[in-house]
């Protein structure tokens, strides 16, 4: 029997053993290939947007940046200007992670609801001599753009918080909340101009974090519950089948139960409740269950018997549109939009720039006859839930930067959080590998000018059957 929010299977493909007492019972753009298989190399995406009067167009090799726990990947490219538009001014880049904690209709006289987390900026044109090389795309679009084609680069701090949306009720519109990222190019005398619309470029993407190589140990837990003026208990354990999980992986919860009281259990109850703490000025915290499940009528543990039995639940997105404030990945579009991955927390001092944290939990829930009110027993195991990381990190050419130096503007980010000291870098301390850029790129000098360039968009969720 499924439960009403779950959407997860049922225990009809597990077994149950009911014994006497004291016995034992058992989703980003993908990559282009034409022509001949044999002959043709696989092309490299690139995102493009132009400001309304075409006048300035930035070029992005990617959306989605990765959280590799100790760096964070660069968000790199480069800026196409029209100088004969720009002349004596300036173009500036910048990047600005932001939570939204109020819808953005609602945003009145000047107020918004939002609190900016993480802000950096530098000068793109007139380019700045830098020791910084480019990287290789990089180098491949100024090649084929020509010298009106300026680099930019940014590094985000590991402590930033990850892209997280909460699912807005039915006839919402604008932004929803949570935390998203925007990169912005404009042209002004100085980075403290107000961008016009007409020469900037404002593109969302996403910081997004992959599941860890080492997971942790296999969640188990035993409880137990005794009745007033009675010696014996009822005894339950529940073991995960492990702790970390991909989206859309089924979750196998072993429960065995052990009645040695007087009173019956009538059904057991398993549930996904998704938690969702808020850090802003204080923490709120949003609980949905987001796959549940329980045992068919009938299938009671009387006194003095036991029970074990696996159910399998799987929770997704696609069973829980209809759910307000549900925790989600940020999405640039409906088709790789998720549910939010569980946050993974290296500084809990640094709780508060995360903006919305998630984990999960499978509760584990007996309803026992009993005249007392709270008579049920409850079981709670923590676990993981998180995308795979890609294979395509692993190629040996990912990352490969020239030693040339480039021409670009910006130093180190200006971060304007509380928690963060004047004199502490951008970086959080920690030095940042330069061999974090994902597109793949040939190495015959023939294949420079193979790339795909397509318009960048953002397209909101719109009740599509997502499943991962």
């Amino acid at each position: 029997m499924n439960g009403g929010g779950g959407g997860a299977n049922g225990s009809n493909g597990s077994s149950t053993n009911v014994t006497a007492a004291g016995s034992t019972g058992g989703g980003s753009a993908g990559d282009e290939t034409g022509g001949d298989a044999s002959s043709r190399r696989q092309a490299t995406r690139v995102f493009k947007k132009s400001s309304s009067n075409g006048k300035i167009t930035v070029y992005l090799g990617k959306r989605d940046f990765v959280d590799h726990v100790t760096h964070v990947d660069p968000i790199d490219g480069v800026v196409f200007i029209d100088p004969e538009y720009v002349k004596d001014r300036k173009v500036f880049g910048q990047v600005l992670a932001a939570f939204r904690y109020g819808r953005e209709d609602l945003d009145v006289l000047g107020l918004t609801f939002r609190k900016d987390l993480y802000l950096a900026h530098e000068q793109i044109y007139p380019p700045m001599q830098l020791d910084r090389p480019m990287t290789r795309l990089q180098e491949r679009l100024i090649k084929k753009l020509g010298p009106n084609a300026h680099p930019f680069y940014f590094e985000v701090p590991p402590y930033c918080p990850a892209s997280v949306s909460l699912q807005p009720a039915p006839g919402d519109v604008g932004k929803s909340c949570g935390v998203d990222y925007e990169l912005k190019a404009f042209v002004g005398e100085n980075v403290e101009d107000k961008p016009h619309k007409r020469n900037s470029v404002r593109l969302t993407i996403r910081k997004v974090m992959y599941a860890p190589s080492k997971v942790g140990e296999q969640p188990s837990i035993e409880v137990s519950k005794e009745f007033m003026m009675k010696p014996n208990k009822i005894h339950l354990e529940a073991t995960l089948d492990k702790e970390l999980y991909h989206h859309g992986e089924k979750i196998s919860v072993n429960v065995h139960v052990a009645n040695n009281s007087n009173r019956t259990v009538k059904k057991i109850k398993v549930c996904v409740r998704q938690f969702a703490d808020i850090c802003l000025f204080s923490t709120a915290q949003y609980k949905s269950v987001v796959a549940e499940i329980e045992s068919e009528d009938g299938c009671q543990v009387a006194p003095g018997f036991t029970l074990s039995k696996v159910f399998e639940l799987c929770p997704l997105l696609a069973n829980n549109k209809d759910k307000w404030g549900l925790a989600l990945d940020g999405q640039l579009k409906h088709e790789d939009t998720n549910l939010a991955s569980s946050t993974l927390i290296t500084n809990p001092a640094q709780r508060e720039s995360l903006g919305i944290m998630v984990h999960y939990k499978v509760k584990v829930k007996l309803l026992i006859s009993s005249p007392l009110l709270n008579g049920d027993l409850v079981a709670e195991l923590p676990f993981t839930l998180m995308h795979p990381k890609p294979e395509e990190e692993e190629h040996p050419l990912l990352g490969e930067r020239s030693p040339r130096s480039s021409l670009a503007g910006g130093g180190l980010p200006l971060v304007s959080m509380s928690d963060v000291g004047e004199n502490e870098s951008a970086t959080g301390g920690q030095d940042v590998p330069t061999t974090t850029n994902l597109i793949q790129l040939d190495d015959d000098e023939a294949q420079d000018d193979d790339i795909i360039f397509e318009d960048f968009a953002r397209l909101r969720l719109k009740g599509a059957e997502t499943e991962a």
